[in-house]
């Protein structure tokens, strides 16, 4: 053991000299010295020998982050209202995306699709696939047919249609590429972000994820990407009509999107037009409370070209 020499800490502030406004840290600062090979220090000498000095380390700005968006006025928290995607990988197949869509209200697994690509072209996919089963199609069908006003009549009455449901993702590039924007314009279908680097803000959907790894783990041991396939399928159907969920009242994702629901649901507001008892109003009485000021804003990504 010897005491710091005078070489060291010349080579120390040198160091903070070159390199202070890359590592900003004296931890990365310690490592960085003998990485290059100029002095050989801990890092609580480095803080020492800097704090001796008078110099501090400027460490990054971080980005505030905001409030959670509120979800639109117009998406009712209803069945077939509010979908909510993403990808995940399993271990067996970590080449190969697993896309999920997920009735966001009612908890339902509705499809998946595995792809080993991940663009803009799954996205599309696995949506049609999901506006199928849910009998979505058609009525998307119907709102493309249908016939546009005219735009020299300044006398017209123009009726604006709310998108036919809303569909909540992160911020991958997958959901947020133009091509992706401009199928959902088309399909008449808002988008709605969170914040980046907030997972939670798409709770429901990692929820998801986190429930099937967890309790069927033989997925992360399949290798053969057919076979994933079959088995995610048999794994929804158990999800859906076996597993019960406990943010719907310990009932099935099935039995809530069919309108079973609970046997005992909670007491309907007093203002409320909805009776007590039913499937519909548990669905109200869990429906997130308003963000207390956050502002009255059009928070879903509508394309200028659906508008």
């Amino acid at each position: 053991m010897h005491g710091l020499r005078p070489e060291e800490v010349t080579a120390i502030l040198e160091l903070f000299e070159a390199w202070g406004e890359v590592d900003r840290s004296h931890r990365k600062l310690a490592h960085r010295g003998s990485y290059i090979g100029e002095v050989w220090v801990s890092p609580a000498t480095v803080r020492r020998v800097l704090a001796a000095h008078g110099l501090v380390l400027k460490r990054p700005r971080r980005v505030a982050r905001g409030d959670r968006r509120p979800f639109p006025e117009w998406a009712d928290y209803r069945k077939n209202s509010i979908y909510i995607y993403d990808v995940t990988h399993f271990a067996g197949c970590p080449k190969h995306a697993v896309f999920a869509v997920m009735d966001l209200v009612t908890r339902k697994w509705i499809t998946e699709l595995v792809s080993i690509e991940e663009t803009s072209t799954q996205v599309q996919v696995v949506f049609m696939d999901a506006l199928e089963i849910e009998g979505l199609l058609e009525l998307v069908e119907a709102r493309q047919d249908a016939p546009p006003p005219d735009p020299l009549s300044l006398d017209a009455v123009v009726d604006v249609l709310p998108p036919i449901l809303l569909a909540v993702s992160d911020n991958g590039p997958q959901m947020t590429s133009t091509d992706t924007r401009a199928f959902m314009a088309m399909c008449a279908i808002a988008q709605h972000f969170g914040r980046p680097g907030t997972p939670t803000d798409q709770a429901w959907i990692e929820s998801l994820f986190s429930h099937v790894k967890a309790d069927w783990p033989h997925l992360d041991r399949i290798h053969d990407p057919e076979v994933l396939r079959v088995e995610l399928a048999d794994v929804r159907r158990q999800y859906n009509t076996v597993r019960l969920h406990a943010g719907i009242g310990y009932v099935t994702p099935a039995d809530e999107h069919d309108g079973r629901g609970p046997p005992s649901a909670p007491p309907a507001d007093a203002d409320s037009d909805t009776p007590a008892g039913t499937a519909s109003s548990t669905i109200a009485y869990r429906k997130p409370k308003p963000i207390a000021g956050a502002p009255p804003m059009w928070t879903d990504s509508l394309p200028d070209l659906w508008l």
